[in-house]
């Protein structure tokens, strides 16, 4: 028996790592000879973030028909419950601990139990690495990350680039990637390069009704969506001047937008959420490199391009029960990044059969195959962006293409190659 923890957030909270963990899980649970748990956060981050990270609103039990069992235990703000956490783990004892890697603020509670747990248990410590230089760039994150991931034994990457990004972090370090052969790599130094797996969540509904959402929603022929948290990087803001631009040749075209503005999911009248704005302003101001994007209002140049008519807007959390209707209803994904990690909106993609524009950004270079499963675009490029839309309307992607690439891309395909090897 094989017994293995899935470190990171439990199903409780909202947002893609959240949706990773639990299917990460789920996928080892399904293989035989395996007692799994998900070690999780009680609150992952520090008490001055002005956000709501709990899922409030999807019903269905993500771990129903599993042996999964879930420990709610980590505070970031309370280190008495970081020394909980670790004796939880030497605890439980596993042969493997998958810690999710993917914000630099959480490197202090990952490194402190990492450390304390290598001095007592023998089992194997892998980092499934979702960054490793932050988008948002403090002066701190890469102290912040060298601490949370230094005492990794093994490195799970999704690019090429986060690979370079390991060499910048530890540059006194030679990684080399395992390719199955078993050989010896000296722990610290091992990479397994994978994929992001395509989401078994979120299941398409085959009595859907495209045209009857489309009229309830008022969409017009072809539709293009925008899906997920609404945060600058993403570039959002680009996607709705390039919609703009391509609706001056067509005008029975949709632009789909489904999400959560980031930064305003509390009651901005009450005085704990003005205070935390007010310190989490302060801290900003020390720490960031730039300007974060918490004043970030991309929605505003809707109005401001008149193209009302032509956007319908979902500014909420959607529950994942909610989620297949927006892809379901689309023709097109739009991932018009600035800057681009391996994306969790794009696996969901993959299990509609849903082509994606992108950005010539990060990884989608890697995994957007132009004219098999979508189109690539120039970043900061609106021209470049409007005519790709454009092109996807004249040449649409098969969606068999799309279906035969995600075949390979599994959970349990994922799940299989980390144990294997």
């Amino acid at each position: 028996m094989k017994r293995i923890v899935c470190f990171g957030p439990g199903p409780k909270f909202k947002g893609g790592i959240a949706n990773y963990n639990t299917s990460l899980a789920k996928a080892f649970d399904r293989i035989d000879e395996t007692e799994v748990h998900i070690v999780s956060w009680t609150q992952q981050y520090p008490s001055i973030i002005p956000r709501d990270f709990i899922d409030r609103k999807s019903k269905a039990d993500q771990l129903a028909g599993t042996d999964i069992v879930v420990h709610y235990v980590l505070n970031y703000n309370n280190p008495i419950s970081w020394e909980k956490t670790a004796d939880l783990l030497i605890k439980l004892a596993p042969d493997l601990i998958v810690f999710q890697w993917a914000i630099a603020i959480q490197g202090l509670p990952y490194g402190w139990v990492v450390r304390r747990i290598k001095k007592a248990i023998r089992a194997e410590i892998l980092f499934d690495l979702h960054f490793v230089i932050q988008k948002e760039g403090s002066v701190i994150d890469n102290l912040l990350t060298s601490i949370g991931i230094s005492n990794a034994d093994t490195y799970i990457v999704h690019a090429e680039k986060t690979i370079r990004e390991l060499s910048t972090l530890f540059p006194e370090r030679k990684f080399e990637k395992d390719k199955g052969s078993k050989r010896n790599i000296e722990p610290g130094c091992r990479v397994i390069k994978l994929f992001h797996p395509v989401y078994d969540m979120f299941v398409p509904d085959e009595t859907f009704d495209k045209v009857k959402y489309k009229q309830q929603l008022g969409l017009n022929t072809h539709v293009f969506l925008f899906f997920g948290f609404i945060r600058e990087y993403k570039g959002l803001h680009n996607v709705i001047r390039a919609f703009a631009k391509a609706l001056e040749k067509r005008t029975d075209i949709s632009l789909l937008i489904v999400g959560e503005s980031f930064w305003q999911t509390l009651d901005s009248d009450l005085w704990t959420t003005k205070l935390k704005n007010y310190i989490f302003g302060l801290a900003k101001k020390l720490l960031l490199r730039k300007r974060d994007d918490s004043d970030y209002r991309p929605l505003d140049l809707i109005a401001k391009l008149d193209i009302d008519d032509h956007v319908v807007v979902v500014n909420e959390f959607i529950p994942n029960e909610d989620v297949h209707i927006y892809f379901q209803v689309s023709d097109y994904l739009v991932l018009y990044y600035l800057t681009a990690t391996p994306s969790g909106v794009e696996s969901i993609a993959y299990n509609f059969n849903l082509p994606i524009l992108a950005t010539k950004v990060g990884h989608f270079e890697e995994t957007i195959k132009e004219g098999i499963n979508g189109y690539l675009a120039e970043p900061d490029d609106i021209d470049s962006m409007s005519q790709t839309m454009l092109l996807a309307l004249d040449k649409p992607i098969n969606r068999e293409n799309i279906s035969k690439l995600a075949a390979n891309l599994s959970w349990d395909i994922y799940a299989q190659s980390i144990i294997d090897r």
